[in-house]
């Protein structure tokens, strides 16, 4: 069967299709912008990042609650991830992007996952919900919810940062400048009182919790929330790979973890 440019033929599935970008001999489009007229010089990173996700431009005031809750998400320490990258740097230095690829494969439940717990729980009750929804019974029942479960609720409690979370005041702080300190950033407050309430412990709301608070302010879809994460985190992780190769700990790590692990069995075969 003939075909000809441009124009589909198959008999049992729909074509190809995708909306983000296209290119000829000499224009380069993305989410119908002109990227050399359009977009270079006039978008930062984290707008066009927004872009690229939602398919739409963010306001000032979006960009500036987006880009903040970005920068929140970059570095941590030395955390699991930082740890992953820098031990397989260590193995594979000729090769930092699967460094950072084994950084990012520890992103989840425990790790900036919860950002996207915190996000999904928010939205259950609030995405479709009538404007006069009260929002202390959704807290109420969110937080029995989870109870019952025997789940932790995400975006609350941190192991270090007590009795606040230093960011998630600013955070906070920065939505309520920009006019997007709405119900989800509301009902997230409500739900960390309630939880301390019941619980008679300290349980503010953490970084992110606050993250996915405003990521339901911003209207981003659930899926992306992980994914936030992932983009931000990569910078971070580049980073540590940067320090790596300048002042090395990953091959002192591997050989005191070593050490210490079989200690024991040394010590048992010496006696």
């Amino acid at each position: 069967m003939g075909r000809r440019e441009g124009q589909w033929t198959g008999l049992d599935e729909p074509p190809v299709r995708s909306d983000i970008a296209w290119s000829s001999a000499d224009r380069i489009v993305v989410r119908g912008l002109d990227l050399p007229t359009e977009v270079l010089g006039h978008l930062d990173l984290a707008a066009f990042s927004f872009l690229q996700l939602t398919g739409r431009r963010p306001t000032p005031e979006q960009g500036r609650v987006y880009n903040a809750l970005l920068i929140t998400l970059v570095e941590h320490g030395i955390t699991p991830s930082a740890l992953a990258a820098r031990l397989t740097y260590a193995g594979a230095p000729e090769a930092l992007q699967a460094a950072v690829a084994a950084g990012l494969c520890g992103l989840g439940s425990v790790f900036v996952g919860t950002t996207e717990g915190a996000a999904a729980m928010l939205a259950e009750e609030l995405d479709g919900a009538p404007d006069d929804l009260d929002l202390a019974e959704a807290a109420a029942r969110i937080v029995a919810g989870h109870r019952d479960r025997g789940q932790l609720v995400p975006g609350l409690g941190h192991p270090f940062h007590k009795p606040i979370d230093p960011r998630t005041p600013r955070l906070f702080e920065i939505a309520r400048e920009c006019g997007l300190h709405g119900r989800y950033v509301e009902l997230m407050q409500r739900v960390g009182e309630e939880a301390e309430r019941v619980s008679g412990r300290a349980l503010p709301v953490n970084a992110t919790g606050a993250i996915g608070a405003l990521c339901g302010e911003l209207g981003l879809p659930l899926k992306a929330v992980r994914g936030l994460g992932v983009m931000a985190r990569a910078i971070g992780l580049v980073g540590h790979i940067l320090e790596e190769s300048e002042q090395p700990m990953a091959v002192r790590i591997w050989r005191r973890v070593d050490r210490e692990a079989s200690a024991h069995l040394v010590e048992s075969s010496d006696g």
